[in-house]
């Protein structure tokens, strides 16, 4: 153990209205865990932590926790904020080094949870929590969906979702890879095999397209499918990302990883409106990640990106717009170009099932509570809300768990 994060325990105020709790999407009861790792408890402080976070481990290393827990620490309010994901990390992680599970008596009720990204992890361990006999149905071959697909290895390593695969599994969670649902066995077939309920948590996974000229390219590429393998691409030295979100930084910092040398994000706005959380734009600046801004592609070309000089002005509202201005096209030459402007939900299940409602964008439309409008199927995750963070999916997906219980409880009384 590092001596840094006990000494960062030890700053701990334990204060009686803990604002790091209250700065929390899942209410994390922080303080408490501090002062239970403190006096020697760790097993303790992790079976807290994951019975509150399924995903604590994975919180640790990814939320924005300047926006979170730690910014809202008052100590960082004449100082430096505990770093309070340090800690966290620490404990949630020797805790999963352990197969401490409890009895759990089963009560022979089956649940199909489709898709093995944030919302169904936190789900499927909740509900076997509770005795529920539990299938994980992913598409792909490794359990995580945009944990292990759509987050470098230098945020998040593997490392720590194959510890989470081996929790599941001493649960009793059963995980069938390569399968995915909608084709070959579809929402119909999983209830006619007497499941009680179906999750879906598939995601987004279906790359938006920019639509300009070009985009069919041989050194194009989707971000959402790089970052998936990125060892399988040769994008050469120079590398323009066209995007500047949270998952663009993520891109270009993968590419400086895997033998480029000159990575660019280009974005059509001002430097102050980067969607990007800051943290993340400046770990991308340290990696060596340039900006190119008030840059809008128009075309994409054999050499590079075609592109158009912008200003953002702001109308008699006060609403910015972006206007292109005249006689500034060039070309901003390129080995690869990479789109990084957002992905959207697939409907291989929608579009093989009846009686589940999508809106305008194809996302599932569900209740407060993940209920769809097919009985007995319940969604939660980005393929309701689109990309969210980690955490925002945690949160949600412990509501959906407690109302599919009340839902399989009602019909068999």
């Amino acid at each position: 153990m590092g001596k840094f994060i006990i000494e960062e325990a030890n700053r701990c105020l334990n204060c009686k209205k803990p604002m790091c709790k209250e700065g929390c999407p899942v209410n994390t009861p922080i303080n408490e865990i501090i002062q239970m790792f403190l006096h020697g408890n760790i097993m303790e402080c992790g079976e807290k932590l994951f019975e509150n976070n399924p995903l604590s481990v994975v919180c640790s290393l990814v939320c924005p926790h300047e926006n979170q827990c730690e910014g809202h620490c008052v100590m960082g309010r004449k100082g430096s904020p505990i770093q309070i994901s340090l800690i966290e990390n620490y404990i949630s992680d020797y805790y999963l080094n352990f197969n401490d599970n409890k009895t759990i008596k089963k009560i022979n009720k089956k649940v199909a949870i489709i898709g093995s990204g944030p919302a169904g992890i936190t789900i499927a361990i909740m509900l076997a929590a509770k005795g529920y006999d539990i299938t994980i149905f992913e598409a792909l071959d490794n359990m995580g969906g945009v944990l292990w697909y759509g987050i470098p290895d230098f945020r998040l390593p593997k490392s720590v979702l194959l510890k989470l695969k081996d929790k599941l599994i001493n649960m009793g969670i059963k995980i069938r890879p390569n399968t995915l649902i909608g084709s070959a066995i579809t929402i119909d077939d999983i209830f006619n095999d007497g499941y009680k309920a179906i999750f879906i948590g598939t995601g987004v996974w279906k790359p938006r397209k920019l639509g300009i000229k070009g985009e069919t390219f041989g050194h194009v590429h989707y971000a959402i499918d790089y970052l998936k393998n990125p060892k399988v691409y040769n994008l050469g030295k120079r590398v323009c990302i066209i995007g500047a979100g949270n998952v663009a930084m993520d891109v270009a910092r993968t590419a400086l990883r895997n033998g480029s040398t000159d990575v660019n994000i280009m974005y059509r706005e001002d430097p102050e409106s980067i969607e990007a959380e800051p943290i993340e734009v400046e770990y991308a600046k340290i990696d060596g990640v340039k900006f190119e801004v008030f840059t809008a592609p128009i075309e994409i070309v054999d050499e590079g990106v075609k592109y158009v000089r912008t200003e953002v002005v702001k109308d008699d509202s006060g609403n910015k717009k972006i206007e292109y201005l005249e006689s500034t096209e060039g070309i901003f030459k390129a080995d690869s170009v990479i789109l990084a402007i957002g992905q959207g939900p697939r409907s291989n299940i929608v579009s093989n099932t009846i009686g589940i409602n999508i809106n305008g964008v194809g996302l599932v439309e569900v209740d407060q509570f993940g209920r769809t409008s097919r009985k007995g199927v319940f969604a939660s995750g980005d393929v309701v809300t689109g990309a969210k963070t980690v955490v925002e999916a945690v949160r949600v997906s412990k509501l959906v768990a407690q109302a599919i219980d009340e839902y399989v409880c009602s019909i068999e009384e």
